[in-house]
């Protein structure tokens, strides 16, 4: 391969790692939704009708504003949840474990100004009536809320709301376990046939990061198919109602590191959710989201309810492919890329759990050990790249000899390579191996929720911007260096030698400007990489000076 060809590739390469996994790997668009087949889609706003099929003879009446509420509270070791009676929905999920980084405390779900999550419409007759249920006044029980420690066993919130002079009832069932984000909710309707529950995931989460555009950037919605898959769609670009259709695993609202998610039944009977719903709202950014539940003609439903952060492990563990909540890369690439995010995960959490390293330490330890992994393939492309050049010569003669006969040339000069074992894509091959890993590194550490306020010297938050841009000064710096180092070395001649000394000035510009603003802990590790890579940069320069000697002085005999 020319060394101009060679040059071209491996700049390609290295866009796929530093610009093209940045660009072209945002939460992928689905394919456009069809619009609902008919009402029965969507749940219908304003006052319900509850007629006499349901067993209630008169229509609803909404709550006055001095309708008594009431706030009850659930804690466990995990999430402190606030309900409000009103609706039995979830006013407030506050994670103590995680600091908020736009409010004292800890992160809140919630955004500010919204009323509530998890609460309901029923839809019933096919969809041609609903009900809100997220209306009612219900009572709770215990009235006091419920406290969790660790070891407890699992305790119920129940609401209930029946209605005056009539048979029409709501009832609301929420579970909890001390060591779980995941929430049961089991209820009772009237029994009716063909009817579901659109459950409201809200409009997306309240932003934590001290960086909001992080949050705002990965806010989206997602829905995991039976058949083609996880999708999303980021809530910015909701500007008209739409549905998509099922049969889902699940469905969910996230930001940058936390999610709201339901899944079907108590985890045991299977089932699926039948849709989602998401709706524009005047607010930019923002998208009113609802996922469709099956209600049994008996009146019976359950689902699950998980709040909280996207954590690989956790998610996992629930199973039906949850930790697909954050997909790395496009869907084509998953499947190579998956199995590799787990391996650096797994690594990450042994050096951290079990060789007791900070998070820190853990990217240092990492970018070097990639290094020493990958120094073999990296010495075999430049003793490839030193062989190609050795028969170029060779090569150049054969093209003054057939400039009119570009078949009998191609065959003379792949003649050539033969008889010298000179392999043209020898070079270029080491160089595409390790790039599902180099990819899998990058989505990793950018979106990781264990670096997710963890300092190091001088960096307060690894997940955050470095304050003092030493770290992507750096990484221009070290940049250069490797630059300087492979024009100054390298066998290339004429335009390819410009080609090389113009990017010695251009990349780490490039590259400190990229950087800039992103993740310290990424760039901790692209610093580490880069320095790790420059005695071995020096090593190849050398191995290639006395290469290109002893071929100078072969072809001088």
């Amino acid at each position: 391969m020319k060394t101009g060809l060679r040059f071209l590739l491996a700049m390609f390469l290295m866009l796929a790692v530093f610009v093209v996994t940045n660009l072209l790997f945002p939460p992928v668009t689905p394919d456009p939704i069809p619009e609902p087949a008919g009402e029965a889609a969507r749940p219908q706003a304003g006052e319900a009708d509850v007629r006499d099929e349901v067993g209630v003879d008169q229509p609803f009446e909404a709550p006055r504003d001095d309708d008594p509420e009431q706030l009850v509270t659930v804690e466990t070791p995990l999430f402190h949840l606030t309900f409000s009676s009103r609706g039995a929905r979830v006013r407030s999920v506050r994670l103590p474990d995680y600091e908020s980084f736009q409010r004292e405390g800890p992160v809140e779900l919630v955004p500010d100004g919204v009323e509530g999550v998890l609460g309901a419409t029923w839809l019933y007759g096919g969809g041609a009536d609903s009900v809100a249920l997220d209306r009612y006044p219900y009572t709770v029980s215990p009235a006091d809320g419920i406290r969790l420690g660790e070891g407890s066993g699992p305790r119920t919130l129940t609401f209930r709301y029946d209605y005056p002079e009539g048979r029409f009832f709501s009832e609301i069932r929420y579970t909890f376990t001390p060591d779980s984000y995941l929430v049961q909710v089991d209820g009772e309707l009237p029994a009716v046939e063909r009817s579901a529950l659109f459950v409201d995931l809200g409009p997306g989460l309240a932003i934590n990061e001290l960086q909001e555009s992080e949050d705002w950037r990965a806010m989206a919605y997602l829905g995991n198919h039976a058949e083609d898959g996880t999708r999303s769609r980021l809530l910015s670009r909701v500007d008209e109602p739409e549905v998509v259709e099922g049969p889902l695993r699940w469905a969910a609202v996230k930001s940058k590191y936390f999610v709201q998610v339901i899944l079907p039944g108590d985890g045991t009977s299977g089932g699926y959710l039948t849709a989602m719903w998401a709706e524009p709202l005047p607010v930019e950014g923002r998208a009113s989201v609802q996922a469709a539940s099956p209600v049994g003609d008996d009146g019976s439903y359950s689902y699950r309810a998980y709040l909280g952060p996207i954590e690989r492990e956790r998610l996992v563990a629930i199973g039906d492919d949850l930790e697909e909540v954050n997909p790395y890369g496009w869907r084509v690439f998953r499947p190579i890329i998956r199995p590799l995010v787990a391996v650096i995960l797994w690594m990450v959490r042994v050096l951290h759990e079990n060789l007791l390293l900070g998070y820190g330490w853990v990217l240092i330890t990492i970018g070097v050990l990639m290094r020493v992994l990958l120094w073999p393939l990296q010495r075999k492309a430049m003793l490839a790249q030193v062989n190609m050049m050795s028969v170029q010569p060779l090569a150049q003669e054969i093209k003054k000899k057939y400039p009119n006969d570009p078949q009998r040339m191609q065959q003379e000069t792949m003649k050539l390579y033969k008889e010298h074992g000179v392999n043209p894509f020898a070079g270029c091959v080491p160089m595409l191996i390790p790039m599902p890993m180099l990819i899998a590194l990058f989505l990793v550490f950018r979106t990781t929720i264990e670096l997710r306020g963890e300092s190091f010297m001088w960096l307060p938050d690894l997940s955050a911007a470095d304050p003092f841009y030493i770290l992507p000064l750096t990484l221009g710096a070290s940049m250069f260096l490797l630059q300087f180092i492979m024009y100054k070395t390298s066998p290339a001649q004429g335009m390819a030698n410009q080609q090389m000394k113009m990017m010695m000035y251009i990349m780490p510009v490039f590259m400190t400007v990229l950087f800039w603003r992103w993740a310290s802990g990424l760039n901790l590790y692209y610093v580490t990489v880069n320095l790790a890579t420059i005695p071995q940069q020096i090593l190849i320069a050398k191995e290639r000076r006395k290469m290109q000697a002893a071929g100078s002085a072969k072809r001088g005999r």
